[in-house]
């Protein structure tokens, strides 16, 4: 069954080149425009293993810009091989991206993947069209990347606007957003299909849980083409340990393209006194010019 750690080194610097020309981005920047309420050390700089903020009705506040914390030294090197090297442009180095964006599945040796058959055809099916002009990822066509690749990704941040019944979530890369109430409705029992799903959330102690459905099939779970199908449902946990680290743990269940669900852990480290701000994927759009025919 192929992973990404299985791929030839043609297919993996597919992979890993078309990431890098589509993903390439400013970081979030509102410079400097310094956050209230910040703590700071004794030199004046944000103090990050700072208690963590409570909103007005005690609960955590999540509120602020994140970015998944770079992969260690090495680690991608070690899972996919050499050619992750070849990709690194500048602003944009896959060398340091989470290892779950690579390949949500490389936590599992390939003789365990939970791939069931027919997701593992269409899986290689991906694969072999990977920077090519029929390339089938969303993001080759500048479309939205979907979770939980929106959670996961290094080069683009996401910031949390918190309030008492809803939690809104602004993903710099592709302009999205999601709200994710949490004024104790229920998930849709029959909801249209949409590209970042349905999301509520309650909390658990000082954990925000939130159980999202209602996904359509389109999106990738990552840039290896891992697909999922439309009765996928995620479920995150965040939970912000201090000022400016939060623990994310996101479930995937799928029980028509994955045996078992299974789980991804990363940390989310605050980006003080900066912003999100848009990206435009299609204005002036070339790189699918330069793909392989």
């Amino acid at each position: 069954m192929l992973a990404l750690r299985d791929m030839s080194d043609a297919h993996t610097r597919r992979v890993v080149t078309l990431l890098a020309a589509l993903t390439l981005c400013a970081k979030a920047q509102w410079l400097n425009y310094p956050a209230p309420g910040t703590p700071r050390t004794p030199d004046g700089k944000p103090n990050l293993f700072a208690k963590a903020p409570r909103a007005p009705n005690g609960k955590p506040d999540l509120s602020g810009v994140w970015q998944t914390e770079f992969a260690p030294t090495g680690e991608n090197e070690r899972l996919f091989g050499a050619s992750v090297k070849d990709a690194v442009v500048p602003g944009d180095d896959p060398r340091t991206f989470s290892k779950y964006v690579l390949n949500i599945l490389a936590d599992f040796k390939p003789e365990e993947s939970p791939l069931r058959p027919g997701a593992a055809e269409l899986f290689r099916r991906n694969v072999a069209k990977r920077g090519t002009r029929d390339e089938q990822s969303p993001t080759a066509w500048c479309l939205p990347q979907g979770l939980p690749r929106g959670d996961l990704f290094n080069y683009a941040p996401f910031k949390i606007i918190q309030t008492p019944i809803v939690v809104a979530v602004l993903y710099e890369l592709d302009n999205t957003y999601r709200q994710i109430y949490t004024d104790g409705r229920k998930l849709p029992a029959d909801p249209q299909p949409a590209w970042l799903g349905y999301s509520v959330g309650h909390w658990e102690g000082d954990s925000l849980v939130v159980d999202a459905a209602g996904f359509n099939d389109k999106t990738w779970l990552d840039v290896a083409g891992h697909p999922h199908s439309e009765a996928l449902r995620i479920q995150e946990r965040f939970h912000r340990r201090d000022f400016g680290h939060m623990d994310l743990s996101v479930t995937i269940d799928d029980p028509k393209f994955y045996t078992r669900p299974f789980t991804v852990k990363v940390t989310e480290t605050l980006l003080p006194h900066s912003d999100v701000l848009e990206t435009i994927c299609n204005e002036n759009e070339k790189d699918r010019l330069h793909l392989i025919k």
